[in-house]
């Protein structure tokens, strides 16, 4: 089966090299990415670009693209957004847009929680803008946040509900499924036709944490539960969250989530009808 891992993330970020270095068998570079890629049958990916989010990170979608040891074929990109550099920045909005007319950025990516702003907060007016005239979905991080300075009432799975009915021509992906908040989660993406949800970074360790999570079975039927309730495996898209989680063990935790008759839907269709470039890719 081919799979498109719709969420990981890809670039020099210090961060990802330190979280790599604890979780086992992940080597976080280009020969690993593409070594897990392989083993795990993953023939595209979206990378969710981290480039601008700090002071002190590089500047440029080609940042996300390159690795010390090269990059990976079939690799395209949602480029992030800083909403403190909109406020600061006159250009930032011009920057996101010539990024948006590249040919390997497919859509944009919000990391409320990490940021201060609820997703319908109006500095976000002009990147759904942009999303309209480019034709291109947004992705936004939902749930529990990484950072514990990380604040969850801007990163609740409910706040895309008022987004959605805003901004009916935007396509929007709840990243994580919301997590823990996945029952929220799955009812937005049942209610709005333009929202869909991605299954990234719903555990993160190393292969041994995940075979342990899979007989949890508290934990799997809650997810579970959350995908019945709203029976829209044609709006769920397989993500990895990698290097957070090694791929191939998660995309065996994935499938035991989902039906097998939907497998093809979750891993690699749905995918091509959110991310329109890796048509083109593929």
């Amino acid at each position: 089966m081919k799979i498109i891992d719709a969420h990981f993330h890809f670039s020099n970020r210090l961060g990802f090299k330190e979280t790599a270095k604890h979780i086992s068998q992940v080597e976080f570079s280009a020969h690993g990415l593409r070594q897990e890629f392989g083993q795990a049958g993953v023939v595209a990916g979206i990378i969710m670009a981290t480039s601008r989010l700090e002071p002190d990170q590089p500047s440029g979608s080609q940042e996300e693209f390159d690795l010390e040891d090269g990059t990976v074929e079939g690799l395209l990109s949602c480029v992030g957004v800083n909403p403190e550099k909109l406020k600061e920045d006159h250009n930032e909005l011009d920057y996101i847009e010539g990024e948006l007319k590249k040919r390997w950025v497919t859509g944009i990516k919000l990391y409320p929680g990490y940021f201060p702003y609820y997703v319908y907060d109006p500095i976000y007016d002009p990147i759904y803008e942009l999303a309209r005239k480019y034709r291109v979905p947004v992705a936004i991080h939902c749930g529990d946040t990484q950072s514990p300075k990380g604040l969850l009432k801007y990163s609740h799975p409910l706040t895309i509900d008022e987004l959605a009915v805003k901004q009916e021509e935007v396509t929007f992906v709840i990243c994580h499924m919301g997590v823990p908040w996945v029952i929220d989660a799955v009812e937005v993406v049942a209610k709005n036709p333009n929202v869909y949800a991605d299954l990234s970074g719903l555990l993160a360790g190393n292969k041994e944490h995940v075979m342990k999570m899979k007989e949890k079975r508290l934990y799997i039927e809650y997810i579970q539960q959350a995908l019945v309730i709203s029976n829209r495996y044609d709006k769920v898209l397989y993500g990895s969250d990698w290097p957070l989680v090694p791929i191939e063990p998660y995309v065996e935790f994935i499938k035991q989530l989902i039906p097998e008759e939907y497998h093809e839907a979750v891993f690699y269709r749905n995918a091509l009808k959110v991310y329109p470039k890796l048509n083109e890719i593929l």
